[in-house]
């Protein structure tokens, strides 16, 4: 692919080119799994339902591109939910909430339950109030989880999808990473119930995450990181420079930014963002910061209004190592799985042998 940098790795870290026509057998491997199936989707690609970026323009752009994309509504309010789902046009959409603070105001749901998602997300929290109204919109049930007894509890309340959270992910996340998550919950979902997904999320940014994912057993990725920094995100154009800019240990897990919002997190929840001098200054101080709420929360929101990122939160994760550039949600789905592809077409050494990706049971439909 000429003119592009050659810092996505999958040609140099497998001694094989990017591109289809320099590589041998290049019969074209299609991604499709279980997750492709169970939503009609050309890729198993799903964006993650970040509140503050992911609104319909970019949920849109992701499902026109063969993924699945998902508006984030956050904490949620029924003027950003009509608002948002204009954005994405007639485009096949899901979106998510955040279950604790939906629980507060449940007649949310109900407003993007007429919009008719594709899938509801739903995060940190019982979800379990929610499940029959989302069923009986005829959605998808996708529920993430950060440790193998969430999965269950997840799958034993209907979910269509389990999205296995690692703690490299930005926002908000707890402390079981990716490599060991993943195909802990992979296992457990299986011998539970097999018609079950599992999707894979936190550190995912590129086409070898996406194929390390399918190699754990998950059906395919959930990414929120690479997609902040695309045309088509709510993100400002400061934060996407800052996230191109940065690297992995530049984040930090850390809950003083939902402290100065003055956000009722759950403790077991963390926020992984870029740090700053605001992290710097009150990070391990949590308990003076609330005492310092009379002053330090109202020159955090003057921050946050002038998008002065020196003081207000940017939520990454630690894949920003892999983040070069700002593009167009489409190239972005469009390379993740040519380089998925690429990786898993190429013949993997082991012990002086090489196994064929392509046998991997996540490259296949299920055996009838």
């Amino acid at each position: 692919m000429e003119g592009r940098p050659r810092h996505d790795g999958i040609g140099d870290a497998h001694g094989a080119s990017i591109a289809n026509d320099e590589m041998e057998g290049t019969n074209s491997m299609p991604l499709r799994t279980k997750l492709t199936e169970k939503l009609g989707i050309s890729h198993p690609i799903l964006l993650a339902p970040m509140g503050t970026a992911s609104g319909g323009t970019l949920a849109k752009a992701v499902t026109e591109a063969g993924g699945l994309g998902i508006i984030g509504f956050g904490c949620g309010n029924q003027e950003r939910i009509d608002q948002e789902f204009r954005a994405a046009g007639n485009a096949r959409v899901g979106c998510g909430f955040i279950t604790w603070s939906l629980a507060r105001q449940p007649h949310l749901l109900a407003r993007a339950l007429d919009h008719k998602p594709a899938a509801v997300m739903l995060s940190f929290g019982d979800a379990r109030p929610f499940v029959a109204a989302i069923k009986d919109a005829g959605a998808a049930l996708i529920s993430q989880v950060q440790t193998v007894a969430q999965a269950m509890e997840a799958v034993d309340m209907g979910s269509d999808i389990v999205v296995a959270q690692g703690t490299e992910a930005g926002g908000h996340g707890a402390t079981r990473s990716t490599l060991a998550l993943v195909p802990a919950v992979v296992d457990a979902v299986r011998e539970r119930n097999d018609e079950i997904v599992v999707v894979a999320a936190g550190g995912i940014a590129d086409g070898r995450g996406l194929a390390a994912a399918l190699m754990l057993g998950a059906q395919g990725a959930l990414l929120g990181t690479r997609f902040l920094a695309s045309d088509e995100a709510l993100t400002s154009a400061a934060a996407k420079a800052k996230l191109v800019a940065a690297r992995g240990d530049d984040t930090i897990r850390t809950r003083v930014f939902d402290i100065v919002r003055n956000l009722d997190w759950p403790a077991v929840y963390t926020g992984r963002a870029l740090q700053n001098a605001f992290s710097r200054q009150w990070h391990g101080r949590e308990t003076e910061l609330e005492k310092s709420l009379p002053t330090e929360a109202p020159r955090y929101a003057r921050a946050a209004e002038g998008n002065d990122l020196d003081t207000s939160v940017v939520f990454t994760g630690e894949c920003v190592d892999l983040i070069r550039n700002v593009k167009p949600a489409a190239a972005i789905v469009a390379s993740i799985v040519h380089e998925a592809e690429t990786a898993l077409r190429s013949n993997l050494p082991l012990r002086g042998k090489r196994i064929s990706a392509p046998f991997v049971p996540a490259l296949h439909p299920k055996r009838r």
